[in-house]
């Protein structure tokens, strides 16, 4: 691993000496994955985290969603519990009484908040149920307006057992930062990574809390389409799950997303892919280092 002084390219080569944990038994071995999100209008971000999460190796699958979209997403995804959670009159997600959620958060062993929540003041709500409710070993993955929460309140992750990840694009990084990004995101995920005690992944550049960073150099122009980041955000949460340490999980995440979006590109060229094709690629592209 690198030291704290370096930037560290991925490489397939740093990887296969930073091997993936192999559960071994049932599903149950392979994580309990939970991902919460998904307003009335946006059920399309949480399914394509929870397939990537399946495909990234988690064992279990459950994804919690506005009410008015859990049947149809139980029969879109039906490796998954789905269940519905009170929602607003604009068909967010509600951020309290949630009676059904801290069960599920109870039994998971890594949860996404974020993909498709789509109003801050009841996502702050909603993430702090489920920080409250997780397991101290549970590992947490924020994303999306999960992120734009934090930034309203710094100290939601204070004091908190459980490791994080941050997925922040650069409008969110500008949020948590409370300044706009500068011309070194390197620099910038690693500010933002001591400030929140979190590992963070910002534009293909990974810093660790303690200094540690890496930079991911094999995404190309099309992995910038509508969907990408909750793919992305899935492959992770899915790495978590199966026991990944956060460093670990999101250097090897960042690099599957975008090897899998280098797979897509000579049937569809480097524009022309669609989010949901990046599924399919993600289990042959971790095959490809054992």
């Amino acid at each position: 691993m690198p030291n704290r002084s370096e930037i560290e390219v991925i490489t397939p080569g740093l990887l296969r000496q930073w091997p993936l944990p192999v559960p071994e038994g049932g599903k149950g071995a392979r994580g309990t994955v939970l991902v919460v999100g998904g307003s009335r209008f946006t059920p399309g971000a949480v399914l394509l985290a929870g397939l990537a999460a399946l495909r990234a190796g988690a064992g279990v699958l459950q994804l919690a969603v506005a009410e008015s979209t859990a049947a149809a997403l139980s029969i879109e995804v039906p490796e998954a519990l789905v269940v519905g959670l009170a929602e607003t009159g604009d068909g967010a997600v509600a951020g309290r009484d949630q009676e059904r959620l801290g069960d599920l958060v109870g039994r998971a062993d890594a949860i996404a908040v974020g993909p498709g929540l789509n109003d801050i003041d009841e996502t702050t709500a909603l993430l702090r149920q489920v920080l409250d409710a997780a397991k101290p070993d549970a590992a947490l993955l924020l994303d999306a307006y999960a992120l734009g929460a934090l930034s309203h309140e710094p100290g939601l992750l204070a004091d908190r057992k459980q490791p994080a990840v941050l997925t922040p694009n650069a409008t969110e990084a500008g949020h948590l930062l409370g300044r706009d990004p500068g011309d070194d995101p390197d620099a910038d995920a690693a500010e933002l990574a001591e400030r929140y005690g979190c590992v963070v992944s910002l534009r293909s550049h990974i810093a660790a809390p303690d200094g540690r960073r890496w930079r991911e150099e094999s995404g190309d122009a099309g992995l910038g389409t509508s969907g990408s980041g909750d793919v992305l955000a899935g492959i992770l949460v899915g790495l978590l799950g199966r026991g990944a340490d956060p460093a670990q999980a999101t250097c090897w995440g960042a690099w599957v997303h975008a090897v899998s979006g280098q797979r897509l590109a000579p049937r569809y060229g480097r524009l022309g892919f669609l989010a949901r094709e990046l599924l399919d690629e993600v289990p042959h592209t971790l095959a490809q280092l054992g």
